[in-house]
Order: structure tokens, then sequence, then C-alpha cells
């Protein structure tokens, strides 16, 4: 089966979901359900591809299927739970205050077909490692993808949650949560979210991928310095009393014990 074919199909899919969600936000007023639909986004195009690959190892599918789902599913929930008594994102507030009137028409080229050029990008690997029939068994490389996509998820969902936990309690408000996998790392979620993209590298590598590598760098490096850590840790510095310190012990992405003052 040919990539080239396949990879433009699914990004006409990407591109029509993003279409769909955008006209949704029209009629919402808000471009920031974008920011829900990113790892659902990822849940349909992985799928689509299942259909498209019929001829791909159905073991490895299935697998890489159900890891992106899981995945996918607990990322956008999070995102939505989190965001559904919050005043509207302040990034997507100034755009539209910027472009007026002609924001309408601006978000679909700034925000939706943006993310949907970057969702398809990053996409790759998850058809790649399901158009091949070869090998047609699980390698050493699906297994350690799934224990490598287990510490990621370990580490995102469970940093989600704890963080989630802290700022429910009013007691903390302006405090530093440093405890739990936070100890270990000032971006649990980021960190385990950049590396279940490496798990699924894997899985591709396992069928033959291994090219799609540009998937899990681009993706680690917009969580590190695009939209996630630089963009993130300029604001904690400047707002967030008690910051600084944190940083002086605490280790920026990848989890490790931490620092003596």
């Amino acid at each position: 089966m040919n990539f080239l074919p396949i990879y433009l199909t699914l990004g006409l899919v990407i591109l029509g979901l993003m279409t769909l969600l955008w006209l949704l936000s029209l009629a919402l007023k808000n471009s920031s359900i974008v920011d829900i639909f990113w790892g659902a986004g990822f849940v349909v195009a992985t799928w689509a591809a299942f259909l498209l690959t019929p001829e791909g190892f159905a073991a490895r599918k299935l697998l890489l299927n159900a890891l992106v789902t899981v995945w996918g599913l607990r990322l956008s929930l999070h995102i939505l739970i989190r965001n559904w008594a919050r005043p509207k994102d302040f990034r997507y507030q100034a755009w539209r205050k910027e472009a007026g009137a002609a924001w309408w028409w601006r978000s679909f080229f700034k925000v939706f077909l943006l993310q949907g050029v970057i969702l398809w990008i990053v996409a790759a690997p998850l058809l790649v490692a399901q158009l091949s029939a070869w090998p047609d068994h699980l390698t050493w490389l699906d297994y350690l993808a799934v224990a490598v996509w287990a510490v990621g998820f370990f580490f995102e969902a469970v940093g989600d949650w704890q963080l989630a936990r802290f700022k429910a309690n009013p007691a903390n408000k302006g405090k530093v949560l440093n405890s739990g996998v936070w100890r270990y790392t000032r971006h649990p979620n980021y960190f385990g979210d950049a590396t279940q993209w490496w798990a699924y590298y894997l899985i591709a590598s396992a069928a033959g991928g291994w090219w799609t590598i540009f998937s899990p760098i681009l993706m680690t490096t917009l969580l590190m310095r695009v939209s996630g850590v630089t963009l993130l840790e300029k604001t904690l510095k400047e707002e967030k009393p008690g910051y600084k310190e944190y940083v002086e012990t605490t280790s920026e992405f990848i989890p490790w014990f931490p620092r003596k003052k």
C-alpha cells in the first residue's frame, strides 16, 4: 500500500473535521474549543487510518489505536472539565480583539487550519504503523513502546489529577505544587505527553516507519519551546510567588531527583 495517497486522504478527513469545528466555534463565539478537540482529533485520525489500511497487521493496528484512544480521550475530557466554568482563553480573546470583525474568517486560518496541519503532520506515524502487514507479529519495539507509553501516561494523567486537586483547595491559592510527580519535574503533563508520542513512533518503527521520527521531535519541540513549557514558565516566573525557588530545585522537563539549594 502506498503511503502518500492514503496520507493525503487522511489530510482531507482532518480538514473536514477542523472545518466543522470552526463552524461550531462561530456558533459558540469561542475559538478555544479547538484545545478540547486536540486529543480527540488524533483519535479520529488514527481510527480513520485504521479504516484506510485494511491490509495492515491487525494486532499492531489495534494496539496503536487502543493507546491513542486512551491518551486522546483522557486529554480531551480533562481539558473540557478544566475549561468548563472558566472564562475564554486570553490568547483567543486577544486575537479576536485584534482582528475585530474579521476574526470570524481569520480564526479559520490562524487557529483551526494551523492546528489541523500540525495534527496531520504529527499523525504520520499513526498511519505508517498501520500501513504494512510486515512484520506479521508484535516485535520487541512494540512491547518497548507499551512500556514507554505507560510511563508517559502515568506522568501526564497523574500530573493533571494532582494539579486539579491542588487548585481545587482554596488554601493553596497562590502556592506552588511541589509534591507528587511535580517534585521531580516542573511539567509532568508535558513530559508525559511527549513520552507517549515517542511510544507511538516506536510502534511505527516496528512496521518500518523509522523515518517518521520528525513527528515526536516536532511534538516534543512544540511542548517544550512553543506552546508549552517556555510560554508557561515565563508567566509563572513573573506572577507566581515562590516559583523561582521551585525552578532552582526541580528539573524543568525530564523527571529527576530534586536539587539541594
